[in-house]
């Protein structure tokens, strides 16, 4: 099915109704306790429950009169029409000539049969795969899986970059109070040399499971730490006696402590793990969108496998609210629009996602490859140039500290930084302070800092408590500074999902407003090539050198007369 080219949303009559209305909006003065006085039931239009996830949008600079105009905007640009064609499986990443199925990887198993995508029956694929995961996990778990000493693993190693290490790393870090088997994990990602050395720092390899995560087994850092591990590996093994360093015992020691999440069965094996003990994804499956495929093997082996479904349930239940909710009451697709409104409109350039949970204190990072390897592009899906502003800086850490780093630029700066916050009413670690309870608290710092932004403080308040005249201005807060509340029962994997497939749509909603193709990523390309050209160049070949620019040359000589 052919992709009909992005049409071009400023040229549409929504997005002109939308100009108009910031533009009067603009001239009547945009003020939050105004709104907020004026309508008794402000926080209740702007309110919704999605899954088990509720959203307070009233402290944003909308109106409910806004939402229509939004709603508009979607259907101008067939937004509808975009997501049945990604759910059905129609080829809307064009660039690569692929589908886009992410969706299909927590359908459940009574899915079976009806999506049928190139041939290929893409649910009982998943589940297929699900199954040997599971099967493998449970193993590992129970200790019917031992390394080569027959030792019970304890440490699951992923090695991995982009999208095959920043999800399971931040999944992880999310659900440790779910960690239930005795079993811990951690993540190389980074070819400096240094992340492996921390990584290994303290391991046994005796109890150690490496989890090689890289579809076509090629990727440069990914194999590079592979083999660094695997060297790691087998000289620990043989220091501590488990092994006498025969190729035949180093060889079952790699299968017994090395699988692989990839398709590249022949590397696989060329590697020395048993094609068995590999993993495989497909390509309607994009790296930043894995986290629930194979790519999550680590967190199926550290959680088990009935967390892990209840992971993908959190993610379906997000995906049929998209799909089946209409834009005027969708709250996924009204917060992809806002951030449009931000963009286009208020000409806001980043945007923080502040959990108030320290669980999730690699979320925001995780929502910077998903957000901005999707949406930093400036030619659209049929290769025309922009017409708008596109993408936007994602950014943040966990409140509190947060509060104590940038809060300030964020209450009292020049820039208009839209906010997500968001928090669990339940901790698993419930603690008191005397008569306080400590998680109350922290999550008064959550409710607080949203009223701060929106409402601010005026020159008189300031003045009547007793501040002297001369500082004034320095503690007035002009407020008016948006934010979302999204707030929860309690981070369980059911949650999480839902988060990270809220994300995910929304991105796709600013993606079809701004004419993007999301599921690409040829930005990233570029360096990759230049670093295998420029390798050479570092160490001996003077040709090589010869070819750079000066500017690189100067660099690299630097780096020639200082390396030790």
């Amino acid at each position: 099915m052919a992709i009909n080219p992005p049409i071009d949303a400023t040229t549409t009559q929504a997005w002109k109704d939308l100009q108009k209305h910031f533009e009067d909006l603009q001239r009547e003065g945009i003020d939050l306790r105004t709104w907020f006085n004026e309508d008794s039931q402000r926080t209740a239009k702007l309110s919704f429950d999605a899954g088990d996830l509720h959203f307070d949008l009233s402290k944003n600079l909308i109106k409910p009169e806004t939402l229509p105009l939004l709603a508009n905007l979607a259907k101008s640009v067939n937004l509808e029409e975009r997501l049945k064609a990604m759910y059905s499986g129609v080829h809307i990443n064009n660039t690569e000539d692929r589908a886009v199925l992410h969706t299909a990887l927590r359908r459940p198993v009574e899915d079976e049969g009806k999506y049928i995508v190139d041939g290929q029956d893409t649910v009982k694929d998943v589940r297929e795969t699900l199954d040997r995961i599971y099967a493998f996990a449970d193993k590992v778990r129970s200790g019917e899986w031992k390394g080569v000493s027959g030792k019970k693993i304890e440490t699951v190693v992923n090695i991995g970059i982009g999208g095959s290490d920043l999800g399971p790393n931040m999944a992880y870090q999310a659900l440790k109070p779910y960690a239930d088997a005795g079993i811990s994990a951690r993540y190389i990602s980074n070819i400096d040399p240094n992340d492996l050395a921390e990584k290994t720092k303290g391991l046994d390899p005796e109890t150690t499971l490496f989890i090689i995560v890289s579809k076509t087994f090629s990727t440069l850092e990914t194999l590079t730490n592979a083999r660094e591990a695997k060297a790691w590996l087998l000289e620990e093994l043989q220091a501590q006696g488990a092994i006498d360093g025969s190729e035949e015992q180093s060889k079952d020691a790699i299968e017994r402590h090395f699988v692989a999440v990839s398709t590249a069965l022949d590397k696989v094996e060329a590697f020395g793990i048993d094609p068995r003990n590999a993993f495989g994804f497909w390509n309607w499956v994009g790296g930043r969108y894995s986290v629930d495929s194979a790519v999550g093997t680590s967190l199926a082996i550290v959680f088990g496998p009935a967390r892990f479904e209840e992971f993908l349930h959190g993610f379906h239940e997000i995906d049929e609210y998209f799909a089946n909710t209409p834009i005027e009451q969708n709250v996924v697709a009204l917060l992809g629009l806002i951030n449009v409104w931000y963009v286009n409109f208020f000409g806001a350039h980043s945007h923080a996602v502040l959990p108030y949970d320290q669980y999730l204190n690699r979320f925001p990072a995780y929502l910077q490859q998903l957000t901005m390897e999707s949406n930093g592009k400036s030619v659209r899906w049929d290769g025309t140039p922009v017409t708008t502003q596109t993408g936007e800086i994602y950014w943040g850490e966990p409140g509190t500290n947060g509060q104590h780093a940038f809060y300030q630029l964020i209450h009292q700066g020049t820039r208009l930084i839209p906010a997500d916050f968001i928090a669990f009413a339940n901790t698993p670690n419930p603690v008191k302070d005397g008569d306080q309870d400590v998680h109350e608290l922290f999550l008064a710092n959550y409710f607080a800092q949203t009223k701060a932004l929106a409402f601010g403080k005026t020159a008189d308040e300031v003045r009547e408590e007793g501040t002297p005249e001369a500082i004034v201005p320095a503690r007035v807060f002009t407020g008016n500074r948006p934010t979302t509340s999204i707030l929860g029962d309690a981070l369980t994997p059911f949650a999480l999902g839902e988060l990270i497939a809220l994300y995910e749509h929304i991105t796709f909603v600013e993606g079809t407003v701004w004419g993007l193709d999301s599921y690409d990523q040829w930005g990233v390309e570029l360096g990759k090539v230049l670093a295998k050209q420029i390798t050479p160049a570092i160490s001996s070949d003077d040709q090589a050198l010869a070819k750079q620019d000066q500017s690189t040359q100067s660099l690299i000589n630097f780096y020639r007369a200082h390396r030790q």
